[in-house]
């Protein structure tokens, strides 16, 4: 007997509001079973050979209409029934979180707090990347704290707010997106009447200004070894602000007020399945039925990765306050080979004569578009000197200096860390050094060889060789906004670098300037004392 399924959207609307509120929260995991199936030998996407791609192309659409029949009835969802108890206030949470000693744990238990009850290690393993998930919690408060429309509203007031660059005014009626920024500071009067007149706000870049967010994000970065941005989206009651598009992040949608309904579509075809760039603004007929449809309410929690189609619109009887929590953007294999296979060219054709003898003189002539149809020996050779070149330059791959690359490019993008009160006492922010009374005071507080240090977060510097010289990257120093300043970084002297990576190894270990790996006393004091000035190192007690 056939199943007939109903949406969770059409759930909601069928539930009578005279329901006593749920004792325990439920969790609904929506399965989407997908074929993940690679082509092998791919073919270059070159607007000249689209001739040769139409049978590819064919078998796409083929394989894609049969993915779309298996996956109907793939999104009824499981309901699992799990006891969350209250949430802990965030604040003391966060605090709580202050007096763990390592950052990398600390990380791991405020994604888990994210995404309460999902363990963690089953999220990463079944749905990352794979599948949309659910969390519905029926408690309104778990992530209170977090941000509000009442911090949205003091920002607006307090900070400098700009229009197109931390503010956009957005719309969509009747399947047209449009954008309404006009130049300049947004403005309180101007802001609330766009949200007023039915314009959904989206802040860019919460972080710069909430202190909470900055905080949340510059723990989670260090969950996913890749940057953790957000954007906050306030949408009036009975209006949508943003066309069905699909993203080049994984998403994390935390709903703050109100509520919002949400329908998620699959990525159309096996191309879109994890996209490198995000899509245009698609029409309601490009995007099929939705694999699921669904009210998020305030505590709740869905996650979808990049390459799944999204909507979502305010219900007419309330308005909605979200936050998306981002990461993973240019962070694949795909990525990283990138910066490897270039280099790896430039060394093989240095050390590898193979690499450097000619061209066959008459390859033109059997080679190229017009002779792809071609039944010559000739090709089949080409392509496997090809083929042999391909295997051999990966032994000529600079694995860990490509990796060193994309490791600057995250310290870039980095949030600074938020340090604690005890952490800011015992680092250079706190240092007793001041002007009192006409004079300086507490210069006599220096690095000694019995003082203990480390570094301030496990994940703040890193030793990168550019092969003539090493460079400490670090974050203390970042900006809040987004690559508002250039890389932070110092050269390292060759008879330092065993120093610096003993300290970051010996993290989260407190460990004495003295047991530095240096050649004298004053090399390792002198060490200290610079890591101490960049805010890279703090002490184990204040100075």
């Amino acid at each position: 007997m056939e199943k007939t399924h109903m949406s969770a959207f059409a759930l909601y609307q069928s539930l009578s509001t005279d329901l006593p509120p749920a004792k325990t929260a439920s969790l609904q995991v929506v399965e989407k079973k997908k074929k993940r199936k690679r082509k092998e030998n791919g073919v270059s996407k070159v607007n000249t050979v689209k001739a040769q791609l139409k049978p590819e192309r064919k078998k796409m659409r083929k394989k894609s209409a049969q993915r779309e029949e298996s996956l109907k009835g793939a999104a009824e969802m499981q309901v699992e029934e799990c006891v969350n108890g209250d949430s802990e206030d965030l604040d003391a949470l966060l605090a709580d979180l202050a007096k763990v000693n390592n950052s990398r744990e600390r990380a791991s238990q405020l994604f888990q707090w994210l995404i309460n009850p999902i363990p963690a290690k089953t999220f990463f393993r079944d749905t990352w990347e794979k599948k949309p998930i659910l969390v519905q919690r029926k408690n309104p408060d778990y992530y209170k704290g977090l941000f509000s429309t009442a911090e949205f509203d003091r920002i607006l007031r307090q900070e400098d707010v700009q229009y197109g660059v931390n503010l956009d005014v957005t719309s969509y009626t009747n399947g047209t997106r449009e954008t309404h920024n006009p130049p300049g500071r947004a403005l309180p009067f101007t802001v609330w009447n766009f949200y007023e007149s039915g314009c959904s706000l989206r802040m860019l870049n919460p972080q710069a200004f909430s202190s909470t967010v900055w905080n949340a994000l510059s723990i989670l970065q260090e969950q996913f070894g890749s940057m953790a941005g957000a954007n906050v989206y306030l949408t009036p009651p009975g209006t949508q602000g943003f066309a069905p598009h699909y993203d080049d992040i994984e998403a994390f949608i935390v709903q703050l007020e109100g509520k919002k309904h949400w329908r998620v579509y699959n990525p159309r075809t096996e191309d879109e399945v994890l996209p490198v760039l995000s899509s245009p603004n698609f029409d309601q007929s490009d995007i099929g039925k939705p694999i699921l449809e669904v009210v998020l309410e305030a505590g709740d929690l869905l996650y979808f990765p990049r390459g799944f189609i999204h909507q979502g619109e305010c219900l007419p009887d309330a308005h909605s306050l979200h936050i998306t929590i981002s990461s993973y953007q240019k962070n694949s294999w795909g990525d990283l080979m990138q910066k490897m296979v270039p280099a790896a060219l430039e060394i093989a054709m240095e050390e590898d004569v193979e690499f450097r003898q000619g061209l066959p003189l008459d390859y033109l002539t059997y080679m190229g578009v017009q002779n792809s149809d071609k039944d010559d020996p000739r090709r089949k050779k080409f392509f496997s000197r090809i083929e042999s070149l391909m295997k051999k330059l990966t032994s000529y791959a600079p694995v860990d200096a490509a990796v060193d690359q994309k490791a600057r490019d995250y310290l870039h993008d980095c949030l600074p860390p938020m340090l604690s009160p005890e952490e800011s006492a015992s680092s250079v922010k706190g240092a007793p050094v001041r002007w009192e009374r006409g004079q300086v005071i507490g210069v006599g507080a220096h690095i000694t060889t019995q003082t203990k240090v480390r570094v301030l977060r496990a994940g703040c510097a890193r030793l990168c060789s550019d092969g003539e010289a090493v460079h400490l990257y670090y974050t203390t120093d970042n900006s809040r906004v987004y690559h508002k300043e250039e890389p932070k970084s110092f050269e390292i002297n060759a008879e330092h670098t065993d120093a610096i990576e003993f300290l970051i190894h010996s993290y989260p270990k407190f460990v004495t300037v003295g047991s530095f790996p240096c050649d004298s006393a004053e090399d390792k004091v002198a060490l200290a004392e610079l890591l101490f000035e960049r805010g890279i190192i703090h002490t184990a007690e204040p100075l």
